[in-house]
C-alpha cells in the first residue's frame, strides 16, 4: 500500500484500506491477520464484541512488522459505555490483544441511557494514561457525532458505519469532513452483494477488476473514506489491497453511487437504526 493512500484526521493518520475481523474467530483469525500484515496492510480492525482480540493480537506478534507499523483499532461495546465499566473494559481488551495501547478506541454504538459526556471523558482518560492514541465512535448518526464533537475535548477522528454502494451515506460524510472526521465503512461489500453486481462487473473490465475490487476503490477514491472488508483467505485478502493501481472516472463514481441492491440490502440498510432504538 503506498504512504499516500491514508485518510488524515484530527491528527490520526488513518491506512485507507484495514482488514475488518467481525465473524473471524479462532486460528482463521490469528491467520487472517498474519497474513494481511505480510501482504503489505498495515490497519486491523477488531472490537470486544468479536470475540478475536487475542487472536488478533497473535496475528500481529506473529506477522513480519513491527508494532508500531501497525494502525490497530478495538471498539467499547455499549454495555461498557459508563465510565468505571469502560476502563476496566478497555484494559481487558489491551490485555487481550498483548499491547500497551491501541492506536484508536471507538465506542462501538450509541447508547441513549448513557450520556455521550460520560462517556466520552473516560475515553480521554484512555488517551492520557497512554493507553490509545486516538478515540471516534461508530454507528452514530450526523447529530451524534456532531454531539460527540462537541463534548470532547481531544479530536473524534473516526465514525465507523455501514457503507458501501447500496447505502447512501452522503449526509454523514459531509458532516464528517466539517469536522475533521474520518468515515470508516464497514460492510463495504454490502455482505457480498457488490461481488454479483453486473454494473460494478461491468465497469471492472475497462481495468481488470473484479466487482469487489470495484466497490472497494468506489470508497477508498472518496476524501476521507477508509473501508474495512472482511477477508479469510490469502486470495481474497491480496486481492482487496489490489485497488491502489486504478482510478474510476467521475461518470463512474456518480453511477456506482447510483447503486441501490435488493430487498436484503434494504432490510440490512436499517438495521443500525433498529439498533440504536433498541439496545442489546
Amino acid at each position: 500500500m503506498d504512504p499516500m493512500d491514508h485518510v488524515s484526521a484530527g491528527g490520526a493518520t488513518i491506512p485507507k484500506l484495514g482488514l475488518g475481523t467481525w465473524q473471524n474467530t479462532g486460528d482463521s483469525c490469528t491467520e487472517s491477520v498474519r497474513t494481511a500484515l505480510d501482504l503489505g496492510y498495515r490497519h486491523i480492525d477488531t472490537a470486544q464484541a468479536y470475540g478475536n482480540e487475542a487472536e488478533v493480537g497473535q496475528g500481529i506478534a506473529q506477522a513480519d512488522v513491527d508494532r508500531e507499523d501497525v494502525f490497530l483499532t478495538t471498539k467499547v461495546w455499549r454495555s461498557n459505555l459508563r465510565y468505571d465499566d469502560l476502563e476496566d473494559s478497555v484494559r481487558e481488551s489491551l490485555d487481550a490483544l498483548d499491547v500497551d495501547a491501541v492506536d484508536l478506541l471507538l465506542a462501538h454504538w450509541p447508547h441513549p441511557r448513557v450520556p455521550i459526556e460520560e462517556t466520552i471523558g473516560a475515553m480521554e482518560d484512555i488517551v492520557d494514561e497512554d493507553e490509545a492514541r486516538h478515540i471516534g465512535v461508530s454507528n452514530f448518526t450526523a447529530a451524534q457525532l456532531e454531539e460527540a464533537v462537541e463534548v470532547a475535548d481531544v479530536p473524534i477522528v473516526c465514525d465507523q458505519v455501514l457503507y458501501n454502494p447500496y447505502k447512501d451515506q452522503s449526509g454523514l460524510l459531509a458532516t464528517c469532513r466539517e469536522h475533521d472526521v474520518a468515515l470508516t465503512a464497514y460492510s463495504p461489500l454490502g455482505r457480498g452483494d457488490a461481488i454479483s453486481d453486473e454494473v460494478l462487473a461491468e465497469i471492472g473490465e475497462r481495468y481488470d477488476k473484479s466487482a469487489a475490487q470495484v466497490a472497494l476503490r468506489w470508497l477508498v477514491q472518496q476524501d476521507g473514506v477508509v473501508a474495512i472488508p472482511k477477508a479469510t483467505s490469502r486470495e481474497h485478502i491480496e486481492a482487496n489491497l489490489a485497488v491502489f493501481d486504478f482510478e474510476l472516472t467521475d461518470a463512474e463514481m456518480e453511477r456506482i453511487a447510483e447503486r441501490r441492491g435488493g430487498v436484503s440490502a434494504w432490510v440490512r440498510n436499517r438495521l443500525p437504526g433498529l439498533m440504536r432504538r433498541f439496545p442489546l
